[in-house]
């Protein structure tokens, strides 16, 4: 834990200057279990284990505040056969409660969103307001209830970041203590409420919902997985950093252009004009750096950068310059977090990639039937953009219903296939455990989380 007295102005600083190797653990990663059993993935005992031990006890994501603007704006979530409602109620309040009418237990809201001024249920008209009051009960002077006993079920909801967390225990720690203060005080200076949503895509996968999250919590598949990514970006795992936090973990490796120190000014420079291939937010930040680029070129267009000058610095000064002229305030962020993406797990189930102006969440979620085999996926992205650009590229939420039919861009295509591809695999009876490198070490984290979760010993 950082000592108060020593906790650096920004936060991201923190983060910046922490050691390589791993926070509060030996650098080898003693004490870790490197050694995942196969049947975690497979096993429908683990699985409803985990439905009792993990996703009834821990808070989860379940959508963006902007999503519920107006009072009796309404979404509902599903977790295996339970269901529930989130609605923002005429106070403003966002509320949470079980999806079943107190009389008989008819489900009050079957579509996925809408908008009410109250919750009626069709089976016997029995009505509650968007704080979860009962009403109206049909012929209630013959009915022998009291309306202050039938009140809506509740369930903990809260939000930060521009998400909305609900937890399903009603006797849930609060989202705060869960989160837990590092992880608010690192996360808050990106302003993600601020972002808006131009990618939403849900789809069923023919995995386990752990093997997405391994799958986006270590780089070390690039290479076989993304290869084309290596001509723009290079995950060294020699200058990775790690946080454990609690439950949670941050890791991030710098953001820079492949073995750009070997490279002159123009080979780095055009480097960084490849970026927009696979990182959305980079076009916003092109011209600005061109403009940087254009101070360091002499009369005869050489391109000179002088002693402490790199494009990565003047990717940074550029992405700093454009966020501010756009009026997103990003003097809470350090120069690394200009550029530098921070992979977050927010257990159970949320993977967060954020950089200054953008994030990007990988939420996998257990089949509704509890097959192990299958989950789903909520594959989302979130830009800081201007009014008039927001208006064009916000994106409506997309739920596929053939799959494989939806065309994601390529690198998540390929993630798409390949965790499909691994869980055949999983599935071999032979096949008793995976043996995780050393680079894989948040993975091999957060698999001690579920062991704990798993063993009934909550953080």
């Amino acid at each position: 834990m950082v000592i108060e007295a020593t906790r650096p102005t920004r936060p991201g600083e923190w983060l910046d200057n922490t050691e390589i190797g791993l926070s509060g653990l030996p650098t080898d990663g003693a004490g870790l279990n490197w050694k995942i059993s196969t049947d975690r993935y497979t096993s429908p005992e683990l699985a409803a284990r985990e439905r009792e031990l993990i996703w009834k006890k821990t808070w989860q994501v379940v959508g963006r505040v902007d999503e519920l603007t107006k009072a009796g704006d309404w979404k509902t979530y599903q977790l295996f056969d339970q269901s529930y409602i989130i609605v923002r109620g005429r106070d403003g309040v966002i509320r949470g409660f079980v999806n079943a009418c107190r009389h008989r237990g008819n489900m009050l809201c079957a579509e996925r969103t809408g908008n009410s001024r109250q919750f009626l249920c069709r089976y016997h008209l029995w009505s509650y307001d968007l704080e979860g009051n009962c009403r109206g009960i049909l012929r209630e002077n013959l009915s022998g209830i009291d309306k202050s006993d039938v009140s809506l079920l509740s369930v903990p909801v809260d939000t930060f970041g521009g998400f909305i967390f609900l937890n399903p225990d009603p006797g849930a720690k609060p989202l705060a203590e869960y989160l837990g203060r590092d992880v608010i005080e690192l996360l808050r200076p990106y302003k993600m409420d601020k972002l808006i949503t131009v990618m939403d895509v849900t789809e069923a996968l023919d995995c386990n919902w752990k093997v997405v999250m391994d799958a986006f919590q270590e780089g070390y598949h690039v290479w076989g997985v993304h290869p084309q990514l290596l001509n723009v970006i290079y995950p060294d795992p020699e200058k990775g950093r790690y946080q454990f936090l609690g439950d949670h973990s941050v890791a991030t490796t710098p953001f820079d252009v492949p073995k750009g120190e070997q490279l002159g000014p123009e080979e780095q420079v055009a480097a960084i004009r490849k970026l927009p291939e696979t990182f959305p937010a980079v076009p916003l930040m092109l011209p600005r750096f061109e403009e940087l680029v254009a101070e360091y070129r002499g009369e005869d267009g050489t391109l000179v950068f002088p002693e402490g000058v790199d494009a990565r610095k003047l990717l940074q000064r550029a992405t700093r310059d454009t966020l501010t002229g756009m009026g997103l305030d990003v003097s809470g962020l350090t120069d690394d977090q200009m550029t530098d993406n921070q992979g977050w797990v927010l257990f159970p189930n949320c993977f967060i990639t954020v950089r200054a102006g953008e994030c990007h969440v990988i939420m996998p979620s257990p089949d509704p039937s509890g097959d192990p085999n299958k989950c789903s996926w909520h594959v989302a992205s979130y830009m800081y953009l201007s009014d008039d650009l927001a208006a064009m590229a916000k994106a409506e939420p997309v739920i596929v219903e053939e799959r494989g039919s939806y065309a994601y861009f390529e690198a998540l295509q390929q993630d798409y296939e390949q965790m499909q591809r691994q869980q055949a695999g999983l599935r071999n009876s032979l096949l008793k455990h995976e043996a995780l490198s050393r680079e894989e070490i948040v993975v091999a984290n957060f698999h001690g989380v579920v062991d704990r979760y798993l063993a009934g010993d909550q953080a």
